[in-house]
């Protein structure tokens, strides 16, 4: 509870103090010392900038969060004692008022440890930390450690690769990382003068699983033990297992029996010939942690009946094998040109200037023209001089432009607090279902059903007191009175700029800028025919053109409701609103508009209809050009593709045709490397790697969460050539394509199935093993954009296939 209430005070003073800069005081750095054969020290340094300090790893109680240091456990060292750290300042601390241990410019840290296999070559860690001056706390922070035990210089300076040792934020996008959690041994117990039991130890790393010898089906590939016996031996039952875990697995979402830290399997075996010296065998698993899986790995064991040292693997492969490991690099480049890449948020002004024209189309409506030349004329002849009206008539419409922005400002409290609530609009199935029923209600009310009013008694108060007051805050409160009283009008237009607003990227940014936008365009008219009042000889009478607006207005806002209900009907899944549906309802809105405007049908405010005017016939023929132009979107032709509505109706895939394929969404996918780069040759198309799995999980939530998302499919859809690579396919290789790989280790991996094969490519090439992984590349194979894995927001994903199509066309 104590750091919880530090913590959230930190944040609360860092968000006040701090909100237009970010704050990293403190580079950790990372290096190592031998003491010995076995003994290494890690060394962790923290630069501290000027001012700052960085708290010890023993402070008081009610103090700061100490400096912490945590270590990823494994089988292949050991700690020694605690983590060292120096002398540093003790002092009445300013901020927390009490004596601490704290460290300035800079502080080193060491950790001794023991080295349990030669073969271990990088130790990984954490640090958390907190850092003040003299005024101000950060909030807690975490960043990786990795300390690399080898002969290379092990302080290294900052780069983009797994190797890293200068650490500041972790970076989400750093991928390139080969996990290899899981080692093997094998050993042999003899239990009779004929009798063995062969012993397979699997060491896992922290976090991790292997799988029992028994799962469900649709589960993850189950351990396979393949022992190749000579003659004269034979096995004595099946290979038994640990008892394990048994529990509701976080990434297949079934019941599974699994191993973590470590497992044990047992083989007995009956040997009847002296010449039988050892057995040899191979095991085939798949590691796991709560997030991803690796491919399917195969690791050689080798048993000695004899007391002989058993070895895994063997280093020697043939020529043929060599030339087609050869053939797996595919030579890439640029991979050094890209880093984490910040993007741009949708265009400020684009969404001004929506607000803006909200707000010309509110000044149509028989809520508020007729208010104009009224009010003009009450400013220009109510004043004593036509410099005070004219003054008056400028600080009326500066504060209806206030008022609007003022609207805009609860949001950023909201957006303060957490900043997904806002941007969250478009996915929550709740939000959308509430906008669309208050887009109805705004329809309904448009067409002259009934009247979406705040309570007179407000705008009666309001209007009493602005004659009572006078002066500049009686102004006030005539702008706020105009506000209530054309509510009814205005309302409906505000809620389609929120809705918009906060379902775009900007959240209650955007939102003020589009309310501004609103409240400028509503408010000029007051200001400028009071500075030029001829001007309002100029204004069309108003008459039955007003409600035309209003019912003209109440068909769009019934079209965009059903946006909102099509945003929670892609989540959930429900199959209500289909492409064709949606279009078909837009179809049938756009032939009701249009019989409306050419007078056919009518609503309760409309008055008799003599003759149709320009207006009305104008935008009744746009009408009917745009049903016309929807037409094809119902059909299950080619030109069902409506480009110029790409991203509002449900993607092309959401159909209520039956359609079919072997590629995710009815993606145009290839499976196979060399098919699909012909394909994007001859269409002129970057590629986008797809290194994924049939029992992948997290790849099934990408292809129906991100990739379904309409404006990420038609990207992938039109833009690029998927090749899908299945590292856990498990479709033979030819005879004449299997071979052995030479991993850098030293171990040998059998490449048998076309998942081993992709498997092997993921890591030659990208020096990354999980899935899912993706990677954009042109016919030359030259890197696009960084390599991206598990991206579950849409937004990031959609702009990194943008950067990548606009690199291409370069």
């Amino acid at each position: 509870m104590k750091h919880l209430i530090i913590t959230l005070c930190s944040v609360l003073v860092f968000t006040i103090s701090a909100k237009s800069q970010v704050f990293e005081p403190v580079k950790w750095q990372t290096s190592i010392e031998k003491i010995s054969d076995t003994e290494y020290d890690l060394i962790s340094t923290a630069t501290i900038d000027k001012d700052w300090h960085l708290y010890s790893q023993n402070v008081p109680e009610e103090g700061p969060i100490p400096t912490t240091f945590n270590y990823v456990k494994s089988s292949d060292f050991e700690l020694i004692d605690a983590t060292k750290e120096e002398e540093g300042h003790t002092v009445d601390d300013p901020v927390f008022q009490m004596k601490i241990k704290f460290f300035e410019d800079k502080a080193e840290f060491r950790q001794r440890i023991k080295v349990l296999n030669k073969e271990l070559s990088i130790v990984k860690g954490e640090v958390e930390f907190m850092v003040c001056d003299d005024s101000k706390c950060l909030p807690p922070d975490f960043v990786d450690l990795q300390f690399k035990l080898t002969n290379e210089s092990t302080t290294e300076e900052n780069s983009n690769t797994s190797n890293t040792s200068v650490f500041g934020t972790t970076n989400s996008n750093d991928t390139s990382q080969i996990f290899e959690p899981v080692k093997w041994t094998a050993s042999v117990e003899k239990i009779s003068a004929t009798n063995y039991v062969l012993i397979t130890t699997a060491a896992i790393d922290e976090g991790w699983k292997v799988y029992s010898q028994k799962v469900p089906e649709d589960g993850p590939l189950p351990t396979e033990f393949i022992y190749n016996l000579p003659e004269g031996a034979e096995l004595v039952g099946t290979t038994s297992e640990e008892k394990g875990k048994e529990v509701d697995d976080k990434v297949f979402q079934m019941k599974i029996k699994f191993f973590k830290d470590k497992a044990v399997f047992r083989q007995e075996m009956k040997v009847t010939s002296d010449a039988v010296k050892s057995i040899s065998g191979e095991v085939g698993f798949m590691a796991c942690d709560d997030e991803k899986c690796l491919a399917p790995n195969y690791v050689d064991l080798s048993y000695s009946l004899t007391g002989e040292a058993n070895q895994q693997g063997t280093a020697q492969i043939s020529e043929r094998s060599k030339a087609l490991s050869e053939a797996l690099n595919l030579n890439v480049t640029g991979q050094e040109l890209y880093e984490e890449e910040k993007v741009e948020e949708k265009s400020n002004f684009t969404i001004f200037l929506l607000g803006f024209l909200g707000g010309l189309i509110a000044l149509l409506t028989p809520c508020v023209f007729p208010m104009i030349p009224l009010t003009v004329s009450f400013f220009t002849k109510s004043a004593s001089n036509s410099q005070k009206g004219l003054a008056n008539s400028i600080m009326y419409g500066f504060f209806i432009f206030l008022i609007y922005f003022l609207l805009s400002l609860p949001f950023h409290l909201l957006d303060s607090l957490d900043p997904e609530i806002l941007n969250n609009v478009s996915t929550n199935v709740t939000l959308n279902i509430i906008f669309f029923i208050i887009f109805i209600a705004f329809a309904f009310s448009f067409f002259g059903y009934y009247e979406l009013t705040l309570p007179s008694s407000w705008s009666n108060a309001l209007d009493s007191k602005a004659n009572k007051i006078g002066g500049l805050i009686g102004v006030f409160f005539m702008a706020l009175t105009l506000a209530i009283v054309s509510f009814s009008c205005t309302g409906p237009i505000l809620g389609t700029l929120l809705g918009s607003s906060l379902s775009s990227d900007g959240g209650a940014t955007q939102l003020t800028l589009g309310m501004s936008g609103f409240g400028l365009a509503l408010a000029l008219p007051f200001t400028l025919f009071a500075m030029f009042p001829k001007w309002l000889n100029s204004l069309p009478k108003s008459g039955g053109w007003l409600n035309t607006v209003k019912v003209v207005l109440g068909f769009i806002e019934l079209a965009l409701a059903l946006k909102f209900l099509s945003n929670a009907d892609l989540v959930e899944h429900w199959g209500l609103l289909k492409r064709e549906i949606f279009i078909g309802l837009w179809i049938i809105i756009g032939i009701g508009l249009a019989l409306y405007l050419f007078g056919k049908i009518k609503f309760p405010h409309d008055g008799p209809l003599n003759k149709l005017g320009k207006g009305r016939i104008t935008t009744g023929i746009l009408t009917i050009a745009f049903v016309i132009y929807l037409l094809p979107g119902v059909s299950n032709t080619k030109y069902a593709n409506l480009k110029l509505l790409s991203g509002f109706p449900p993607p092309m895939f959401y159909s209520i045709y039956d359609k079919t394929s072997e590629c995710p969404l009815d993606l145009n996918c290839y499976k196979d490397l060399d098919e699909g780069l012909a394909a994007a040759k001859a269409e002129n198309k970057p590629i986008m790697l797809d290194f994924t799995g049939w029992a992948c999980v997290n790849c099934r939530k990408m292809e129906e969460q991100v990739w379904s998302v309409p404006r990420v499919y038609d990207i992938l859809n039109e833009e690029y050539v998927i090749i899908s690579l299945y590292v856990d396919d498990r479709k033979e290789l030819p005879e004449d394509q299997k071979f052995e790989f030479l991993r850098p280790s030293g171990n040998v991996k059998k490449i048998r199935t076309i998942g081993d094969k992709w498997a092997t490519l993921q890591t030659v090439n990208f020096r990354n093993n999980s899935q899912p992984f993706y990677v954009l590349l042109d016919h030359n194979m030259k890197q696009l954009n960084h390599t991206t894995a598990y991206t579950p927001d849409d937004d990031e994903y959609f702009r990194w296939l943008e950067k990548g199509v606009q690199n291409f066309k370069k």
